[in-house]
Order: structure tokens, then sequence, then C-alpha cells
């Protein structure tokens, strides 16, 4: 068992937050991975005089690589854990194995933002064929749904028995988180199975799209949602938000993209706006995409 002590903030700002890390040496702390990307991109004397080791956890939504990598760079230790309300919260954890510290940090990244060792509690963890039930191939390319079981598991939905019936078909929990299983048994997170989306016919992780995005230097937070189109069905459409006294414009961003993506998968439109977040920072992405249909709509 551990204790200790919690520094408790009004409002999500990373100057309090390295602030509160310097004047209470605080080693620990959790956060969504937009806080991680506003303590990447504060002026570095705040974080002056912060002579302790920090190490954090991410989780809320899958980090982007430029986050973890950027929180390596300034001496930050993250650590990715995944889990939802139905499942207690975190459930598994990005176990970093000893052998990863001799990997170059970009490598180290990518194994560090995947997921897949079940916390001690959990009975079971794995990706599944919703349909079939059967698990996936561990070779980093078959997608399935996450699934979880164990007795810290939810029973069910409250007074919804109709919800707790499908939520738990086949005796597993269904996340409709969808994954991929790498041969080491580690997960790779993809989209949540609503986020993704379906241009032409082909499937479009906004995780992915988001991760380019995130790549670029003057990106602070973004979020890519389907926007209805009456050509392919829908096209990725970014809101963006960019750091203090940074400039870029749409078509830069969608040049940059280019670069790095497949042709259909570059969001068709960027839009710089402010992004709606939980009080922990949190994205909300069912508010951009009732926002994008409205947007779609009126044209």
């Amino acid at each position: 068992m551990l204790g200790g002590t919690h520094v408790c903030l009004r409002r999500v700002e990373a100057r309090l937050i390295l602030d509160a890390m310097r004047e209470h040496g605080a080693d620990h702390y959790c956060a969504a991975p937009i806080v991680h990307n506003l303590i990447v991109a504060a002026p570095p004397e705040w974080r002056e005089g912060i002579v302790q080791r920090v190490r954090g956890m991410v989780a809320g939504a899958a980090p982007p690589a430029a986050m973890i990598e950027g929180m390596a760079r300034i001496g930050f230790d993250i650590t990715h854990v995944y889990g939802l309300t139905e499942v207690y919260g975190p459930a598994a954890v990005a176990v970093k194995r000893p052998a990863w510290a001799g990997e170059s940090l970009s490598e180290q990244t990518r194994l560090n933002g995947r997921q897949g060792v079940r916390y001690p509690l959990q009975e079971g963890m794995t990706v599944m064929d919703p349909e079939t039930m059967h698990e996936t191939p561990a070779d980093a390319q078959t997608m399935g749904e996450i699934m979880f079981r164990g007795n810290i598991v939810m029973k069910g939905y409250l007074k919804n028995p109709a919800a707790s019936e499908k939520a738990f078909a086949g005796g597993w929990f269904h996340t409709g988180d969808l994954a991929v299983i790498e041969p080491d048994r580690y997960l790779k997170i993809k989209d949540r199975s609503k986020d993704i989306i379906i241009s032409g016919g082909e499937n479009i992780s906004s995780i992915e799209v988001e991760d380019t995005l995130y790549r670029h230097p003057a990106v602070l937070a973004c979020a890519v949602v389907a926007r209805p189109d009456p050509k392919w069905g829908e096209t990725p459409l970014a809101y963006v938000e960019t750091k203090p006294g940074a400039e870029v414009t749409a078509a830069e961003l969608i040049t940059h993209c280019k670069s790095l993506l497949a042709g259909y998968k570059v969001p068709k439109e960027v839009r710089f706006e402010p992004i709606p977040k939980t009080s922990t920072g949190k994205i909300q992405k069912f508010q951009l995409r009732e926002r994008a249909k409205s947007a779609s709509a009126i044209e």
C-alpha cells in the first residue's frame, strides 16, 4: 500500500501544475493527453526548480506519439493506462519492459503508446471479433474490439437490462474500442467504434489523423471527426487549437498531413475553433460531431 499527499487545483493550467510540482515536490500526476501537451508547450523557465523525477499517467484518450516523445524530452516519465467506468476506471497499463530502455526515443514512444497488461483484479483482457467472439491473431493488423471480464467489471447498467445484455454478449464486456494485438501481445488502440470515419468505403482512424496533426509544431490541441459528405458519405474534419504565438493556415496543416498520410485520410477541412473539454481536459468529441453535422446541414 502506498500513501501520499494530494495537491488539488481549481483550474487546469500548465503554470499552476508546474508551480505546484515545484512548491510541494509533487512527483506523480495524472492527466488527459491535452493536459500533458500543455506542459510540453509551456515555456522552459516555468519548469525551472523542479528537481525531482516526475512521473505521470495519461488516460482518457489515446495519447499522441508526439506528446509522449515531448514529455520524454523534458524529462517527464509518462505511463499510458486504459479503461472505462464500467471496468473500474484504469484496467490496463502499458508496462514498460527493461529492454525498451535501450531502444531509440522514437521506438520507446511507439512501445509506450500501447496497452495490453491487465490490472491484477481483472480476470481477462483481449481483442475479439465481436461477431464470432474469437480472439484476433497477434499480427498487428487484424482489428477487433477490446473486451474485459473479471469481478471488478460492472454487473450491468442501472435499470437497463437490454443495454446490459448487449454489453455482455458472449460473456465478455464489450468496450466499443477497436484495437489490434501486436506480436508481443500488447494492444494498439485504433479508435472508438463510433469515432471511425468511413469515407468511400475506407475506414479512417481519427486517432491516426490526430497523431499526425500533433506532429506539427503549431498544434496545441486537435480533434478529428466525421463530416457528412454527399459524395464520400463521410470525410475527416479537423478542429485545431494552436500554441500561443504560433501561426499556421489550414492549407499548411493539410499539406503536412498529405506528407504523412494516405490521401483519403487527409482532412478535407481544418477549422480553428475552441475544442470543448471536460473540467479535467478530456475532449468531448460528441459535441464536435454535432457541430460538424449542423455546419453541413447549413451548407
